[in-house]
């Protein structure tokens, strides 16, 4: 009920504000997964040349936590996505469109 007691300038504020943390979630994802794949062959080749735990399939295991970490943050932006932005279809000419009216007609 705390929705129905806000201004409509209120609420479009959150939503904004909803967006834009989707938007910085976003770019820190691509930024900080850039970084793992462009930095992950320089770290195995540094934790190998100093035999790391004597096992040279470590640089599996870091391979894996790169996948791993682009894998699970990448589920956790689309839920984020989904929850801010609401289900919608990007191939649709009038979404634009469509998703103005609803707003509207939500106020």
């Amino acid at each position: 009920m705390k929705s129905k007691k806000m201004s409509k300038y209120e609420r479009a504020q959150l939503k904004v504000n909803s967006i834009r943390g989707f938007y910085n979630h976003a770019t820190v994802f691509v930024i900080v997964n850039s970084l793992l794949y462009l930095l992950r062959d320089r770290f195995s080749i540094i934790l190998l040349n100093q035999d790391v735990l004597g096992n040279h399939d470590f640089s599996h295991w870091i391979d894996w936590n790169v996948f791993g970490t682009t894998i699970i943050w990448g589920i956790v932006l689309t839920v984020h996505g989904i929850k801010v932005l609401g289900n919608f279809s990007i191939f649709k000419q009038d979404w634009e469109k469509r998703q103005i009216r609803k707003y509207m007609d939500q106020e």
